[in-house]
């Protein structure tokens, strides 16, 4: 059977009900964009009715009442009765009421419960989080996923609502996601989304950067490899301290207590002085493996003076590979009152550390000063870089991975560890491929 061609369709409509026609024409231009209906999918007709018809057709709440009217007239013409019915849904006259009565704050967030009550809206997997500004490559992901889920609903493979919707969803995502498609080669959804936001990430702003990243586009597109042995040692250590039957009773500052904090100086060699620390703010470091583990990890809970693990962080204390992730990815991420100078330079630190070449202090300052004022950034460079440096290596200090030092000709020289690079690598992957989010301006 053809496919129903949008003119004939208008004009079967116009005889009918011309006023309709006239409406389901503006919905038809922004719904297909010139293509033709059969290439429309269930978010395709969401996304206009309940996101684009609000916020960028021109009108009020009656006229773009009318306006998904009409739309599901001519859909229904063409033979589309499940789009049709989207567009004479209660669903989708309480949208456009919420936009013009509440606002489109209260409409987005009605818009977004309604898309995602749908179940043809992808969830985030393990391989991949989406964005919410797409590449070509992702919106393509995306759209090919969404329409898998429809199938399956329709086909009553997957059921919204039931107890097995989310983890039917989830795997139909996964294996849409990363199994070979015909019509991509042979190739992979995922590995061309991850294609597309390697050379996003590598193409950032500046000259400099781009030079110092442009080898890790092919370096980071496969996994990097989990070094085997015992990792993050200070990190397990503080998690298993936790886990103990009473958690750790923390100062009356909610510090760690002195006869811990005495421990893991001695352990890890934390100690600054012969005489060992009073408290726990002789040892920063210690400091940001606790709040790592706290705030940004979830592993940690404080409740009054008592720390405890939460269920999370035992799930990291029994997996190695997933306290690897958890660190590594800790690496890079701005701390509190931060901005994302801090999180570039450190950046460039790990680009130019992960190459393995030993780099003294001040040529690592200077070419990460280089990176970060090459992406114009207008603040003290040389102070906000320092800074950014000593979190870093701070950070990699509270997970074991600290740089060696070695001294050459009387001048000291830092150089990762083969582990230390490998958590290098991981953590500039997993910010090279993070999701491109949209950022809220004041």
């Amino acid at each position: 059977m053809p496919a129903p061609d949008v003119a004939a369709l208008l004009s079967e409509l116009e005889r009918s009900d011309p006023d309709a026609a006239d409406d389901a024409k503006t919905a038809v231009e922004w719904l297909t964009g010139g293509e033709p209906l059969e290439t429309l999918t269930q978010l395709d007709v969401c996304e206009f009715l309940w996101y684009t018809l609000p916020l960028k057709v021109s009108g009020d709440e009656r006229t773009r009442a009318d306006i998904a009217r009409a739309l599901g007239k001519l859909l229904l013409l063409g033979g589309l009765d499940r789009y049709a019915a989207i567009c004479r849904s209660p669903t989708t006259t309480h949208v456009l009421q919420t936009f013009a009565r509440s606002g489109d704050q209260a409409g987005i967030a009605a818009y977004q419960a309604a898309l995602d009550a749908t179940g043809v809206l992808p969830p985030d997997v393990s391989e991949l989080r989406w964005s919410s500004i797409m590449g070509p490559e992702e919106l393509g992901a995306h759209l090919a996923c969404s329409a898998a889920l429809e199938l399956a609903i329709v086909s009553g493979e997957l059921t919204p609502g039931s107890p097995s919707f989310g983890r039917g969803r989830e795997a139909l995502t996964r294996r849409w996601l990363t199994e070979p498609r015909a019509e991509l080669g042979g190739d992979s959804w995922l590995n061309r989304v991850h294609g597309e936001r390697l050379n996003r990430w590598v193409l950032g702003r500046g000259s400099a950067r781009r030079k110092l990243a442009q080898p890790y586009e092919v370096r980071l597109h496969a996994p990097i490899p989990v070094p085997d042995g015992e990792r993050l040692e200070p990190l397990r250590w503080l998690l298993a301290r936790a886990a103990e039957p009473d958690g750790l009773t923390l100062t009356r500052r909610h510090e760690l207590p002195r006869d811990v904090v005495v421990e893991a100086a001695r352990r890890f060699g934390w100690s600054a002085s012969g005489s060992g620390p009073r408290s726990e703010s002789d040892v920063p470091v210690l400091t940001v493996l606790r709040r790592i583990a706290c705030e940004r990890m979830g592993a940690l809970h404080r409740t009054g003076r008592r720390l405890t693990i939460t269920d999370e962080g035992r799930s990291l204390l029994q997996d190695a590979a997933r306290r690897w992730e958890a660190a590594t990815t800790a690496l890079l991420p701005p701390a509190d009152g931060e901005h994302d100078l801090a999180v570039s330079a450190r950046e460039a630190a790990l680009m130019v550390l992960a190459d393995g070449a030993p780099v003294t202090p001040r040529e690592l300052r200077e070419r990460v000063a280089a990176v970060v004022g090459g992406e114009g950034w207008r603040t003290s460079v040389s102070r906000d870089v320092e800074v950014s440096l000593t979190v870093l290596f701070r950070r990699l200090t509270a997970f074991g991975l600290a740089p060696v030092v070695e001294v050459r000709e009387n001048v000291p020289m830092l150089r990762l560890t083969p582990r230390g690079r490998s958590a290098a690598l991981a953590a500039l992957r997993a910010h090279a491929l993070r999701p491109r989010r949209y950022v809220a301006t004041r």
